[in-house]
């Protein structure tokens, strides 16, 4: 008996030593360049165990003398098997990318071959296991190219902004505008294989997708602008103006109390997994980082609109998530009747001098009532001189209407926003909570006026649906962009300096009635340009005034801030995926080296993600020049 129970403890203990767990940890890189790759899924091959790296390229997981393969697997890259032996505890590993691992996942559909099942429960767990979320959710699903022949989605289209000769057209207009929809949508599809259409690529938005380092506004005003000057690096001989906005943040507990009304669209065109099921996830985000003082209704609409929860306390958080998890799709698409009772709700409710708000969610296919773009700019315009704001989330794929969504968002006094993985449902509800939800500036529009001694012309790059005449500067009565607490926005210009020639200017003929008017005494100074700003306070109709004048500094490019050079190579990647007419010598390479160069400090991996969807896009481009061979 004595025998037996040494050797069955003896088993036990060799057994024990034998499944022995320790960590690995390393970091994950480009081998092409040794950037490191956020996103890449880490399994243990023959388990269900996994990770995923973060924003640096960074993995930690566990892993036992049973099973000790680990497998790295990510879109656009080789899926590398790497065996870690219990001589070391740090493995560091390099990834090539791959255009024909990418090619057989557009050609097949497979999702398995690069998001399986396993890796998909693997991001979904770790963003469970994250606060708010976590970073990486899953990526959307690889489509068959069969499945794409049903795609029905619509973008508004638009000619981009050209060259305006300044002692012509010295004064130029526009509205702000603080949407990023575009950013995430263009990310979902590179995602999945594809680059977007041009229709689909607004390169404001995708500008500012991204936060910026700008000084916060120090004096009474909510929000104040800072300016630089340097080279055009995709056009020689020409230069960028560069603006960055930015709005007070006020502290989380200073914001005033919110009403909100979630209005869901639960039609059946809803079901999908990246749409009523992330919106769920989304929603509960947001509800976590409601107040006592704060109050959320809900509002569903399909065939017909309903009330499915009352306007309730955020201290009743799990009555509320209660309500969202109750949620199912099914049936045709009344949008216009849910916007029109979710107001009901909102005004019934409506908190004076609070935030009052709408968050409509909705892949946008409306189908039954009021659902033409004409008839729902009209109904919001008559709804937003009520006092309340609209925001607007899309959802899902295939069948996604941009077109409607921008037009609501811009109508509605309200932000638009593409939800494509609860990474970007993080980065509205949790991150930028404040600036998601509180405005602290309306009818915020700028217009600039150029020195002809200095621009012989000027472009605004993007902004083509935000555009003003002259005139709309000083009427208080026109509509304009809405910045919120912390926020951002970036715009700039390509000049042509005076004595440049250029490609982009045509040949016209001296006038026969009129001369080249002569430039005042401040013309013939060293002022390039003066910018002036107009905004209106929250509970305001009369706007306020900020004007300041742009000198040239001669910076060049490679010392200007992470800021210029960042908005730079979104805006250069921007030209390219619209092919734009003004793209000159833009191209991937350049804009790789000038995101990495401006990545800074990149806590939440924005911007390495960033740097990945560039390279993606090249070797999607790459692959289509072969083909057209």
């Amino acid at each position: 008996m004595g025998i037996k129970l040494l050797l069955l403890t003896l088993t036990l203990y060799l057994g024990f030593i034998f499944v022995q767990e320790r960590t690995i940890t390393g970091t994950v890189t480009s081998a092409d360049d040794n950037f490191p790759i956020p996103g890449v899924t880490v399994t243990v091959k023959g388990t269900n165990k996994g990770t995923v790296t973060d924003a640096n390229g960074k993995y930690s997981i566990n892993v036992s003398t049973l099973h000790n393969m680990l497998v790295f697997k990510t879109l656009g890259y080789a899926t590398k098997e790497v065996k870690v032996t219990d001589t070391k505890s740090v493995w560091n590993v390099k990834l090539e990318m791959s255009v024909e691992a990418l090619e057989e996942a557009i050609v097949t559909g497979k999702s398995e071959d690069l998001y399986d099942n396993e890796a998909k429960s693997i991001h979904m767990n770790k963003a469970k296991a994250m606060p708010g979320g976590g970073l990486y959710a899953p990526a959307p699903m690889m489509r068959s190219m069969a499945a794409a022949d049903y795609n029905t989605e619509e973008y508004g289209t638009f000619e981009e902004n050209v060259f305006h000769e300044t002692k012509k057209e010295a004064l130029t207009t526009f509205s702000i505008d603080v949407d990023r929809a575009a950013y995430s949508n263009m990310r979902r599809m590179i995602n999945n294989g594809q680059l977007p259409p041009k229709d689909a690529i607004r390169i404001e938005e995708m500008i500012n997708y991204f936060d910026y380092n700008y000084a916060q506004p120090t004096g009474k005003d909510p929000v104040s602008f800072q300016t630089e000057i340097s080279d055009s690096p995709w056009n020689k001989g020409l230069k960028l103006l560069h603006i960055g906005l930015q709005a007070k943040k006020i502290p989380t507990d200073n914001l005033p109390a919110s009403n909100l009304v979630f209005l869901i669209d639960v039609s059946g065109s809803m079901s999908d997994y990246n749409k009523l099921p992330l919106l769920k996830q989304g929603f509960k985000l947001l509800v976590d980082q409601l107040r006592p003082n704060d109050h959320v209704a809900i509002v569903v609409y399909a065939g017909a609109a309903g009330l499915v929860l009352p306007s309730t306390s955020g201290k009743e958080k799990p009555k509320i998530k209660e309500a969202l998890e109750n949620l199912q799709a099914g049936g045709s698409t009344a949008g216009g009747e849910g916007i029109k009772l979710a107001y009901k709700i909102a005004l019934e409710n409506f908190i004076k001098g609070g935030n009052n708000r709408v968050i409509l969610a909705t892949d946008g296919d409306f189908n039954i009532g009021t659902s033409s773009e004409a008839d729902l700019k009209t109904l919001i315009e008559n709804k937003r001189e009520s006092g309340v704001y609209l925001s607007v989330l899309g959802f899902g794929m295939g069948n996604y209407k941009d077109n409607k969504m921008e037009t609501l968002a811009d109508k509605g006094n309200g932000n638009y926003a593409y939800i494509d993985d609860l990474q970007e449902a993080q980065k509205e509800f949790v991150t930028e909570f404040g600036g998601t939800l509180f405005t602290v500036a309306k009818d915020v529009k700028l217009q600039l006026e150029f020195n002809p001694k200095y621009v012989k012309a000027y472009r605004l790059i993007g902004y083509e649906n935000r555009r003003l005449n002259n005139e709309d500067f000083n009427d208080d009565k026109k509509d304009a962009g809405e910045m919120g607490s912390g926020h951002t926005v970036t715009a700039i210009y390509e000049i042509i300096p005076a004595g440049i020639e250029s490609q982009y200017l045509g040949k016209v003929d001296p006038l026969k009635y009129q001369e080249n008017k002569n430039l005042t005494h401040v013309g013939n100074s060293n002022e390039v340009l003066t910018i002036k700003l107009r905004y209106k306070l929250p509970d305001e109709n009369t706007s306020k005034l900020i004007e300041q004048v742009v000198y040239d500094k001669h910076t060049t490019f490679d010392k200007t801030s992470d800021n210029f050079r960042l908005a730079a190579s979104v805006a250069e990647f921007g030209l390219l995926l619209r092919q734009s007419n003004f793209k000159g010598n833009a191209n991937y390479e350049h804009i790789i080296a000038t995101a990495k160069s401006a990545r800074g400090n990149d806590e939440e991996g924005y911007r390495a993600e960033f740097i990945k969807l560039v390279k993606m896009a090249q070797l999607l481009s790459n692959k289509d020049i072969a083909r057209d061979n």
